[in-house]
């Protein structure tokens, strides 16, 4: 894929840095499986899988570490 959508991971407070790991996360499957069709068949599968939902937290919970870290837990803006 060739579609350019990430342009930094600093965000202005953590709230916005857990909507970034969230979409993160998304666009990982989505990078993993693009055949839209394949994960609408799937999601009945995992949307009820306490194991598969626990992993995707777990992702979420990584991708929001590393952009805790880029933003020095969260940085100060200079004025």
């Amino acid at each position: 894929m060739t579609d350019i959508w990430l342009e930094s991971l600093i965000t202005d407070t953590p709230q916005e840095g857990f909507e970034l790991a969230i979409m993160l996360s998304r666009r990982g499957v989505k990078y993993t499986q693009p055949d839209a069709s394949v994960l609408k068949s799937l999601r009945p599968e995992y949307a009820t899988s306490a194991d598969a939902l626990t992993a995707a937290s777990h992702v979420i919970a990584l991708n929001f570490q590393t952009i805790a870290a880029a933003n020095k837990y969260w940085r100060k803006k200079k004025d």
